[in-house]
């Protein structure tokens, strides 16, 4: 495999940060999807060991991940990047935020983070995709944006209540 470039990887990386932020702005999360992913693309987000969604293909990660994760319940939220690592091959780390709607009283933001691991084709169309972020710290966010009257009770119905079972019943054991 020939990998592309560190420009070309930059500008892939640039390409998927622009998408993410217009995304956020109007919870269009299908639109880059064509543009940014290889057709035979494996998406995984793993949710703390109770949950992995797995997306095979473009058809799959617009009906899963982008498709029914996305756009109910997340009004409000953006999920801003911190950081985009290139590595020495064809891989990017990306560091960004899973940020609730409106700011804290002192004026910070209610958010946890996120870490994605990308691996690019020869054509520097994202082909791998590993998403992690910290899911009790997740819960705990939602807690707090749901006392401060910010938390969609679509998402606490259908997101959160569910998660916190699954958590409850992994940590609890046999």
């Amino acid at each position: 495999m020939v990998y592309p470039t560190e420009k070309v990887m930059r500008a892939t990386a640039a390409k998927l940060v622009a998408a993410h932020q217009e995304a956020s702005r109007t919870q269009d999360w299908l639109f880059f999807v064509d543009e940014l992913y290889a057709e035979d693309c494996i998406y995984t987000c793993e949710y703390a060991g109770v949950m992995e969604v797995v997306a095979n293909g473009i058809d799959e990660i617009k009906a899963t991940h982008y498709g029914r994760d996305m756009q109910v319940g997340w009004e409000g939220w953006t999920f801003p990047y911190e950081g985009v690592y290139v590595g020495g091959d064809n891989r990017l780390v990306t560091h960004w935020w899973n940020r609730g709607p409106g700011q804290r009283p002192e004026g910070g933001y209610y958010q946890t983070p996120g870490v994605s691991f990308i691996t690019l084709n020869d054509q520097a169309r994202i082909c791998r995709q590993f998403d992690m972020f910290d899911l009790a710290h997740q819960m705990r966010l939602c807690d707090e944006l749901e006392s401060a009257g910010l938390l969609s009770l679509q998402l606490k119905e259908e997101w959160v209540k569910p998660m916190k079972a699954r958590l409850a019943v992994a940590l609890a054991g046999d």
